[in-house]
């Protein structure tokens, strides 16, 4: 073995090399079937109902606004159904005057998209560019989980468990903003590890090509480094539908230099802290952050065109000598942002599914985003009573194996200096902790989708675990094999038990009721 072999099996670890053509390939085909099965039952029926959701009222019917005028304008004054009428095909409902809107623009233009393709009257439409999302990020997790564990079967292993992860298949079947924003937190952090391998290659082939007497102050400078230009986009994008994702741009930030200072160190590098942040750390920030800025302004593109957006003539009707230079175009944007951020800090109207972030782990209270009671003879039912409902509860073996692998995960991070349990660990810092700053507003289990990938991964974890490592003997890798068959058949029956509420199926009552586990369901 040549000192760059041995150095990069040192920074990469065994699986990265090695893999035959037929592993490589499955790495690919494994999660790519599973996206396709994910795929087809979330587009089965995906106009059903035909009829807005949830927060579909606003989102919705914003992206077509966003079609027809470039900006969000409010409603006209003196209607009084316009959902009624929007769902009914009058989609022409705005006045002429800004609305202001708390989120920004990516997701709707995501929901627009469908709209644009299928008309704003389908609901199919409606929710197409959110399916489309929902069914790539299958594919995603599979080849994190493939690049993470270094293993096709755990790769193909999580695929399988986000497509058949309830909370993941009802957003992906909705026209929300939660699952844009998951979507793109997942492919910026894919995009670091993939930057992850990509540098420890580079940091392999310049060392391994010194004389290995030679000592290394600083070690050599990486390159470009493509991936994490990728990464500052996508995680733009991600701000650029709910403002939550500046989080997960600061821990992924700092997860990627963390990396940076692990490999620095393995290969004999003396000042590896001070070099990951002087040679890497810098270069990461303007790859990550003012890439993201860039494409979180231009997401408002159609704000700055249009000549009615919410505050848009704010900077010229007050001008400024402190910030004059400033463009007032600018001063406006900053004015609507202050006046967003006061009505998310303020927000405390109370609502019946409004929960606290602690039982989001254990679906202690999942969102009903929709239901009706059908009597007899009304709409297919053939009882007394009936329910029809869309319930976004997860899947219930998944999530609480995830919330006991988080334990275990701490363990292996601090313990056992196991990466892959860090870089889990820090989806949930990025996406779930921040939550608890804010447990006094009016929040909701939904927003939990957004971490949702890392749940995912967690469970795998906790399944390569029980799987055993390739080495182990015959016996103990037969019996893992069979257990984590056993727990992949309890998800999918768990899935399918909880079908009609999740597809607004019309059941009995009692068969409603048969679902709703515990109380707080209700």
């Amino acid at each position: 073995m040549t000192r760059t072999e041995e150095l990069r099996l040192r920074l990469l670890g065994p699986g990265y090399d090695g893999r035959s053509t037929a592993d490589r390939l499955w790495g690919w085909l494994g999660p790519l079937l599973m996206a396709v099965i994910g795929g087809g039952i979330r587009f089965w029926s995906l106009g059903r109902p035909d009829q807005l959701v949830f927060d579909e009222t606003y989102y919705v019917k914003q992206g077509v606004s966003l079609l027809d005028h470039g900006v969000e304008l409010r409603v006209r004054d003196g209607l009084e159904t316009p959902d009624e009428l929007f769902t009914n095909g009058t989609t022409d409902v705005w006045g002429t005057t800004g609305d202001m809107v708390v989120h920004p623009p990516v997701g709707k233009w995501v929901i627009a998209a469908g709209e644009w393709l299928f008309g704003p009257t389908s609901s199919f439409g409606w929710r197409f560019g959110v399916a489309v999302l929902g069914t790539l990020s299958i594919l995603v997790v599979g080849r994190v989980a493939r690049r993470l564990f270094r293993s096709t079967l755990l790769g193909t292993i999580a695929a399988f468990l986000l497509a058949f992860e309830g909370h993941h298949f009802v957003h992906s079947r909705t026209g929300l903003l939660d699952l844009t924003l998951m979507f793109f937190t997942l492919t910026g952090f894919a995009a670091l590890l993939v930057d992850r391998d990509a540098s420890r290659e580079v940091l392999a082939r310049k060392v391994g090509a010194l004389d290995e007497g030679v000592r290394l102050a600083y070690g050599p400078w990486l390159g470009w480094r493509p991936w994490r230009w990728v990464a500052g986009i996508s995680l733009g994008l991600a701000i650029g539908t709910k403002w939550s994702g500046l989080f997960a741009l600061a821990v992924f930030g700092l997860m990627t230099v963390w990396w940076d200072m692990g490999a620095r160190r393995a290969v004999g590098v003396r000042h590896w802290a001070r070099a990951a942040v002087l040679k890497d750390g810098l270069y990461a920030f303007v790859a990550l952050v003012p890439t993201a800025l860039v494409v979180y302004v231009a997401s408002w593109t159609g704000w700055f065109r249009s000549a009615n957006g919410y505050q848009r003539d704010w900077g010229a009707q007050n001008p400024s000598t402190a910030f004059g230079w400033v463009p007032d175009s600018v001063r406006s944007l900053w004015r609507y942002h202050q006046d967003a951020y006061s009505f998310h800090i303020g927000l405390r109207s109370d609502h019946p599914y409004e929960t606290n972030p602690w039982g989001w782990l254990v679906q202690g209270r999942p969102t009903s985003f929709f239901y009706e009671g059908p009597k007899q003879g009304e709409d297919g039912c053939t009882v007394t009573l009936c329910s029809k409902a869309i319930t976004s509860v997860g899947t219930i073996p998944i999530w609480w194996l995830a919330t006991i692998g988080i334990v275990f995960l701490l363990y292996h991070w601090a313990l056992r200096r196991d990466w892959r349990a860090g870089a889990i660990l820090a989806g949930f810092a990025a996406l779930y902790l921040p939550w608890f700053s804010y447990q006094e507003r009016t929040i909701y289990t939904f927003y939990a989708v957004a971490f949702v990938p890392w749940v995912v991964l967690s469970a795998t974890f906790m399944l390569g675990l029980v799987l055993g490592s390739s080495t182990a003997p015959w016996w103990r890798r037969q019996v893992g094999l069979l257990a984590v068959g056993g727990f992949c058949l309890l998800v999918l029956l768990v899935f399918a038990f909880f079908w009609p509420v999740y597809t607004a199926q019309v059941i009995p009552y009692a068969e409603w009721r048969w679902r709703m586990w515990f109380p707080s369901w209700i």
